[in-house]
């Protein structure tokens, strides 16, 4: 049983070297918050470390505050989750899922002016609790993703899961680690295809593609798909596969069944090639409920955004989502917990990306190898911010730079979620 001893957070800026362009703006720079906490599990301590960009635009897209006021609100949670762990969590150790879980809790209750959506005050959480798998794996001398090998109760989790409790479900999702995962490359719904897409194929060979699409204009999200599919046929991808993601600017699932009519109609090929759809509406699936029977007929739609606590998991099977898009940013316990759940209910499950640098991109890319993801994991810092990544270069060049449209993974699972990897620890 792990308990927390002390906890702190950093931040260093970081610039994208071009625009991540969602529906509601452009994101230029982020900052990154580096928590550590120091753990102690049955008589053994260790410090471990968990990394997120704290991605205001993506979490809480406010036209009321600017991004200097909502960076500021959310750095400012973060060190109140640091100065608050050590106090609520050093006296009754209890295992890390339940803990991380409690940390997610924690973060969702803290009292902050100006006041962050659920979404951002779970990713505030997030790197404390990757910290606190990473030392308490470190503390076993094993993988985080070992530490369900031994039934624990999992108060806050156990009740989703009636029949066995929630560690046992976890460990029953946990496979054999892959290590190579397919690398998928975002294309913004502005970018210029010549300069960015077919110089990408050339370089790092990649056949996956994430399409940032309007979600109010079919006849151009249409054109668009379409487009960026021809575009990779040409550049040589003989089977390209892409996913679409409006950040929930879909005004309705009608919307979204017109589109997959209108992309069926206009290329049979592109639209054969598309595998999945990210939320397509508005994040509260609970004041904005569709019924996704139609679409999820077609083509997978999965929940991402929407999904910001266990208790929305029965809401989002009971409005036909195919499955979860699960991210790291959203808390390590969370997404385990969430992704057992789906299993158990035969829900499929993906992997989403927050543009995770470094340390965060290597536990991104663990969480792809261990669980059964259809899409592997979206790893795209490499695209967007690679100065965060040069700590691990060059012996793990091969998972940060993707060659032949893969992401390679060092054969040696690391003890916790792998922050003793760095330039000089390899």
């Amino acid at each position: 049983m792990t308990r927390v001893l002390d906890a702190t957070v950093s931040f260093v800026p970081r610039r994208l070297i071009i625009p991540l362009r969602l529906s509601s703006g452009a994101i230029e720079s982020l900052t990154e918050a580096v928590a550590t906490v120091t753990v102690e599990v049955d008589g053994r301590r260790a410090t471990g470390r968990g990394v997120i960009y704290l991605s205001d635009l993506w979490a809480w897209p406010d036209d009321a505050l600017s991004h200097d006021q909502r960076d500021a609100a959310l750095r400012g949670l973060c060190e109140e989750i640091a100065r608050e762990l050590p106090k609520q969590f050093q006296r009754e150790p209890c295992h890390p899922l339940e803990l991380g879980l409690r940390i997610h809790d924690l973060a969702c209750g803290a009292t902050i002016a100006p006041s962050p959506t659920v979404l951002a005050r779970a990713m505030c959480a997030s790197p404390f609790d990757a910290a606190v798998h990473d030392g308490a794996g470190l503390a076993l001398a094993t993988s985080a993703f070992a530490l369900y090998r031994e039934t624990s109760p999992i108060p806050s989790a156990d009740r989703y899961f009636p029949e066995t409790g929630a560690c046992r479900a976890v460990a029953e999702l946990i496979e054999r680690p892959r290590f190579e995962l397919p690398a998928w490359y975002v294309v913004g719904k502005d970018d210029s295809l010549d300069t960015t897409l077919v110089p990408a194929i050339r370089s790092r060979q990649y056949r996956c593609f994430k399409l940032k699409i309007s979600g109010r204009d079919n006849l151009a999200d249409v054109k668009r798909t379409v487009e960026v599919y021809r575009t990779a046929v040409a550049s040589g991808v003989a089977a390209p596969r892409l996913t679409i993601d409006s950040n929930e600017a879909n005004p309705s699932a009608d919307s979204v069944l017109d589109y997959l009519e209108r992309l069926s109609a206009e290329d049979a090929g592109a639209y054969e090639c598309l595998e999945y759809i990210e939320q397509p509406t508005n994040r509260d699936i609970q004041s904005s409920p569709f019924d996704w029977g139609a679409v999820a007929k077609r083509k997978p739609v999965m929940l991402d955004e929407g999904l910001t606590d266990l208790s929305l998991l029965a809401e989002s099977r009971r409005q036909g989502y195919s499955g979860l898009a699960l991210k790291t940013c959203k808390g390590h316990s969370m997404l385990l917990a969430a992704a057992a759940w789906a299993k158990r209910h035969d829900m499929l499950i993906s992997l989403q990306d927050l543009t995770n640098p470094g340390l965060a991109l290597l536990h991104g890319a663990l969480v792809g190898s261990h669980l059964p993801t259809i899409n592997g994991a979206e790893l795209n810092s490499p695209q967007f911010t690679p100065a965060a990544n040069v700590d691990f270069l060059p012996h793990l060049q091969e998972l940060f730079e993707p060659r032949d449209g893969v992401h390679r993974l060092p054969r040696n699972v690391p003890n916790g979620l792998g922050s003793k990897i760095s330039s000089t620890n390899p």
